[in-house]
């Protein structure tokens, strides 16, 4: 299946890359929560910077002949730079004022930011013609040419410069020509040009380079368009075109991508050459077509959109006949969020497939967290806000599909309808509220296909509210918040409740007390100044039991018992299940500051809950009884750095075991060097060890290889992976093992990727990717592969350009 490509011409990979542009609107999306259009790099910029120095490279003569003189050019320039001045020194100036001037011996002319250096430099007033000869050097906004001998008309910007050589601030590469032909109007035409971030010290050879018959360049449209191009690799010609365009400027622009080339078990030996399309600066697409070895052809879409009123983007993978699985396939995502008035927003979320295997066929294929489950959500929420309170009411609709292979499962209600209006602000007397009323259908999906065996009642309504007052008292050192809360709900189902009835309601009450203080201490470890703080919290809640088994339960369900869910009310998440309690929660953390700085160095903590009755409402419909509890602890520290540790650990006191325990490591000594290691398990559940890292192989001297090195014995190797044992099956799932090859001007990278679909099924990727330093990337997305399996893994090089443009400023 075709593969998200950005490489190339108009829309190169945004992995790795320094934040480029990407989609401009007009004006601005007046929403801060619609999407950000993903950011476009920019394509290579190999010949723009050479316009601009002889735009404005020499100035007419004024009337003194100092060895240091500022000379003021005649009114009649073409712009505001050919009516500046142009400074003038040398060891020798000479010549007639309204005339010709001559400069020899160490001649500097600065204009308008351009700087000339050259032996001998002749400016001719009445034909507008400079010549500047010998060790030419014009310098223009960090970069540089150099070439034998110059001459320009100034005021019409025309001329030519031969045998140049030139350094692109920008890339930081640059390259060579036989003649530069400046047209004017910010044109030139470039004949016998190449193209290299690699060096050619000492007369080596680059690794790579673009060698071009006639570079055609509009500085003012953007555009380059080089003829007969070809780019050679080791000598070797790798790519060769009659004609290929790119960009001279920031703007995007349409045109073919870089190539990528996949292998993969599930659809062998894949090939994509991506389109991309530059609609406007609000809207572009990218069309991906495809061919497989196994599969067959395929096509992919994606078209983005941003403006004034609402933004978005949608997406179509699409194989017309898969030979594999002998039908046609599809894959397809939309998201649109918009503001129909200033204060009310939109929004719609899709995404579908054309059958339940498709995630196990391409199971990298998917935006939806669960891969199995794919929403289809819309919804409108109008503000009512007045002041400090909030007030908004809103309508959604929320709909699944569930993928039944290889197993069935139970799927989710539909939320066909919801309508629903919300508040909270502020009380007299200190007080704050919130509430919530809500009508909602909900409906189970249609398709048997998707379905297990459901209980009743099936579908139904409900309609239900929820309220919240507390009235909090927060002063330095220790807060205290008693708050009363409710849940009342009335339900309509279309087929009997347990009870016989089609109709059913309840109302439950709950009141809390929430209460926690801060102390602070100086503190010294190794001589270090710190600040140690002692947090102790208590949550004491109160729930009657009220029956709830035989009422349908739509969206309920019991939360992870964690510390991001030990200080609640309530043990479910969702409205129809709301656990009985009568119980505290009491818990204890410090923490370790630099006094300076105010860094977390270290933090430990315990919580427990402690029943004073029976919970009855449970998952399972099993009372709690135990009158307590597991134990939760954590810890986190940075003090023994570069290692960092943390835990997480849930203790059972009755059985005296472990329910669950997270555990990590990483040690992270320096760029491109990081080692994490985690342990995972769930008591009966699970137990896995997983080990990540990027780490150099070789790298000589503890150095890594300058930015325009060619390959040599002095290059760096570094590996890279991610591997996972699940320890109950005495087995590796997912995992990621490869090597980077850093040759300075170019790198190589390899990996095998393989995760598992199944017990017994799994899918393998190999990845390859070459990347030419300021050029671009060919080859597999092996970058969002080790950026998304390894955590803290860094790209070898930076931005479209390792190479700082200050370097070549005078």
């Amino acid at each position: 299946m075709p593969r998200r490509v950005h490489a190339g011409a108009g829309r190169p990979p945004p992995e790795g890359d320094a934040a480029p542009p990407g989609l401009h609107p007009k004006p601005p999306v007046p929403s801060p929560d619609l999407p950000r259009a993903r950011a476009h790099r920019r394509p290579l910029v190999i010949w723009a910077a050479l316009l601009a120095p002889v735009a404005v490279a020499v100035a007419q003569p004024g009337p003194a002949l100092h060895p240091a003189t500022a000379l003021q050019p005649p009114p009649g320039g073409s712009d505001v730079r050919g009516q500046a001045p142009v400074y003038l020194r040398a060891d020798r100036l000479s010549g007639q004022l309204q005339a010709t001037v001559a400069a020899q011996g160490k001649v500097e002319l600065r204009h308008a930011g351009i700087v000339i250096r050259a032996d001998e430099l002749r400016y001719d007033l009445a034909e507008d013609l400079a010549v500047a000869e010998g060790r030419v050097r014009i310098s223009f906004g960090g970069s540089v040419v150099q070439a034998p001998q110059v001459q320009l008309k100034v005021q019409r910007t025309e001329g030519f410069a031969l045998q140049p050589e030139y350094q692109i601030a920008l890339t930081g590469a640059g390259g060579t020509a036989e003649r530069i032909d400046f047209l004017g109007s910010g044109q030139a035409r470039v004949t016998r040009a190449d193209y290299t971030a690699c060096t050619r010290e000492g007369g080596q050879q680059p690794d790579w380079l673009i060698r071009a018959e006639t570079l055609h360049l509009d500085q003012e449209a953007g555009v380059g368009t080089a003829d007969d191009a070809e780019l050679l690799f080791f000598g070797w010609p790798v790519l060769v075109l009659p004609s290929l365009s790119f960009p001279l400027n920031d703007q995007r622009k349409s045109g073919w991508l870089a190539p990528t080339l996949d292998l993969s078990t599930g659809s062998g030996l894949e090939f994509a050459v991506p389109y991309y399309w530059d609609i406007a600066p609000n809207r572009d697409a990218t069309l991906t077509p495809a061919i497989s070895t196994r599969r067959g052809f395929a096509i992919a879409g994606e078209f983005r959109y941003l403006e004034p009123a609402f933004a978005g983007q949608a997406m179509l993978d699409l194989l017309p006949y898969d030979r594999v699985a002998e039908r046609t396939r599809w894959w397809t995502t939309w998201a649109h969020e918009g503001r129909l008035q200033a204060d009310t927003l939109y929004s719609l979320n899709l995404e579908r497939v054309s059958d339940d295997d498709w995630w196990n066929d391409f199971p990298r294929r998917h935006l939806a967290l669960t891969p199995r489950l794919l929403p289809l959500t819309a919804q409108i929420v109008h503000d009512l806000r007045r002041g400090d309170d909030a007030l908004e009411i809103y309508a959604r609709t929320q709909r699944w599909q569930l993928l039944q292979s290889p197993n069935i499962m139970d799927a989710p209600f539909d939320r066909s309808l919801q309508l629903g209006v919300r508040s909270l602000g502020d009380l007299p007397a200190g007080l704050q509220y919130a509430v919530e009323a809500e009508a909602n259908r909900f409906e189970l999906p249609s398709n048997p296909g998707y379905l297990a065996p459901q209980t009743p009642p099936g579908d139904g309504s409900r309609l239900h509210v929820q309220g919240w007052l507390s009235r909090p008292w927060r002063e330095p050192g220790w807060w205290i918040a008693p708050s009363a809360l409710f849940n009342a709900a009335a339900y309509y189902t279309d087929e009997p409740m347990a009870g016989g009835g089609t109709r059913a309601s309840r109302v439950i009450p709950t009141a809390s007390v929430g209460a926690g203080a801060e102390f602070e201490r100086s503190a010294e470890f190794f001589g270090r100044a710190l600040r140690q703080t002692l947090e102790p919290r208590l949550l004491y809640v109160y729930t009657p039991h009220v029956a709830q088994a035989g009422l349908p339960n739509f969206d309920s369900a019991i939360k992870d018992f964690s510390f991001a869910t030990i200080y609640s009310e309530n043990a479910f998440s969702g409205i129809d299940r709301v656990s009985d309690s009568n119980a505290l929660t009491a818990g204890i953390s410090t923490r370790l500051l630099d006094a300076a700085s105010g860094e977390e160095l270290l933090q430990l903590g315990i919580v427990q809950r402690y029943l004073f009755d029976d919970q009855l409402i449970t998952d399972n419909g099993v009372p709690e009884q135990r009158g307590y509890s597991d134990v939760l602890l954590r810890g986190a520290t940075r003090v023994l750095q570069p290692l960092n540790v943390e835990a997480y650990l849930r203790w059972s006191p009755n059985s005296n075991e472990f329910e669950r325990a997270i555990l990590g490591l990483q040690y992270a000594p320096g760029p491109f060097r990081t080692l994490n290691l985690t342990y995972r398990y769930a008591r009966e559940v699970t137990s896995q060890y997983e080990l990540s890292w990027q780490w150099p192989i070789y790298e000589p001297d503890g150095q890594r290889p300058p930015p325009n090195a060619n390959a040599s014995c002095r290059s760096a190797w570094y590996t890279v992976g991610r591997l996972n044992y699940n320890n109950r099956d005495s087995r590796l799932t997912d995992s990621v093992v490869g090597v980077e090859y850093d040759a300075g001007c170019w790198i190589a990278r390899l990996a095998l990727s393989r995760w598992s679909t199944g017990v017994s099924e799994a899918n393998t990727q190999v990845v390859f990717q070459l990347e030419l330093v300021g050029l671009s990337r060919v080859g597999s997305n092996a970058l969002a592969v080790l950026r998304d399996n390894i955590p803290g893994y860094r790209l070898l090089r930076e931005g479209r350009s390792a190479t700082p443009a200050s370097a070549f400023y005078d």
